[in-house]
């Protein structure tokens, strides 16, 4: 890494904010921004728009206003050495006749992992490295699990009253949390690719699942229901031929599997070693394999203790409301065996704290030793 200044500070900044403008329409490739500087000046700017679109660097090419010979340009992540779906953005950097790159991160995916650069310095270009690196890695978390694991990452959502409880003993659970919460947990469907319940969400508030909030995109909707109880008059069902929705099952009734086909559903029957629940874990390997490159876990107890059990969670969203509701009999957001000592308990780390109305996000990564 070479010396970095104020001024590539601020225009990795700038490149930051443009990056952002990707969230929800790039998965599975990462958000990245771009601009080009000449004389202190803004030339050009770009980000990837949309899968499939053209990489931030040839966006901010296209929309270049002068002669780019000599200028900077400053990239989030790493420029690409190979061809994918677009022509190599090195190509076009040399093209150009850039005099300087600088980049936040490294690509971690094989094909380019240092080797963009590395072409880059033979071809005589001076290249600077790790200039808001961790902020740029932060924005494309989700991408840097994928790309290396080709497993998606899994965050754990879920709102419950101060005394630790997701539904009143009857069940009811409209509303736990305050509008500017809930609207915040629209946000996070817009930035993941897919979103999971289990059987008994379905059955006890049959959800929508969707993405609630201007140019928001939909998730991917995942149920995991073992037995396909899934009723085909749910709104999930109704809606399946708008927004994808699969099912995970073991046991596929022939009939049952049918009718929720002809709906418009994709049901995947995907059993345990004893055949009668679904295998989570099998559930992800075969999401990642269709490039699913996110999951956020919206259900209850049975399936966030699962994921938790199997090591599935990688981060963990908890929204607690000012509210007492008690009672013996009503659910907490983890359920299943849990831990027998609290040394075993699992451990949030890179936690963060935000005020949302009258509730509180908590927000942390788990602690993987």
């Amino acid at each position: 890494m070479a010396d970095m200044t104020t001024t590539d500070l601020n225009y990795m900044r700038r490149a930051l904010e443009l990056a952002k403008r990707g969230v929800g329409h790039v998965s599975p490739n990462p958000m990245v921004g771009a601009v080009i500087v000449k004389d202190d000046r803004i030339i050009g700017e770009g980000w990837h728009e949309h899968i499939g679109g053209l990489h931030a660097e040839r966006n901010a090419f296209k929309n270049c206003t002068e002669d780019c010979t000599g200028a900077t340009i400053y990239v989030t992540l790493e420029p690409c050495c190979h061809w994918g779906r677009t022509p190599p953005c090195t190509e076009a950097i040399l093209e150009h006749k850039i005099g300087r790159v600088v980049v936040a991160c490294l690509d971690p995916n094989p094909l380019v992992a240092g080797k963009g650069l590395q072409i880059l310095r033979e071809a005589g270009i001076a290249c600077v490295s790790g200039v808001l690196e961790e902020e740029c890695h932060a924005l494309n978390e989700v991408f840097f699990h994928y790309i290396t694991t080709k497993t998606p990452y899994v965050v754990m959502k879920y709102a419950m009253t101060l005394d630790g409880r997701i539904a009143a003993y009857t069940g009811d659970s409209k509303w736990i949390t305050g509008e500017t919460a809930r609207q915040h947990a629209h946000q996070t469907r817009r930035q993941l690719s897919a979103i999971m319940v289990g059987i008994g969400t379905v059955l006890a508030d049959d959800p929508m699942l969707n993405c609630r909030i201007e140019s928001g995109v939909d998730p991917i909707r995942l149920v995991c229901d073992s037995n396909l109880r899934t009723p085909l008059n749910s709104q999930l069902v109704r809606t399946a031929r708008d927004i994808p929705t699969w099912i995970f099952c073991a046991n596929a009734d022939i009939q049952r599997k049918a009718a929720l086909e002809e709906a418009g559903v994709q049901v995947i029957p995907l059993p345990d070693e004893s055949g009668t629940h679904v295998d989570l874990r099998a559930v992800m390997d075969y999401l990642g394999g269709e490039q699913v490159d996110s999951v956020l876990l919206e259900g209850g107890g049975t399936l966030n203790g699962e994921a938790l059990r199997l090591g599935l969670v990688h981060k963990v969203q908890a929204y607690i409301s000012p509210k007492l509701i008690g009672g013996a009999d009503a659910h907490g957001p983890v359920g299943g065996a849990g831990i027998a000592k609290m040394a075993d308990a699992l451990t949030l780390e890179h936690i963060t704290l935000t005020r949302l109305g009258e509730d509180l996000l908590i927000e942390g990564r788990i602690r993987k030793d």
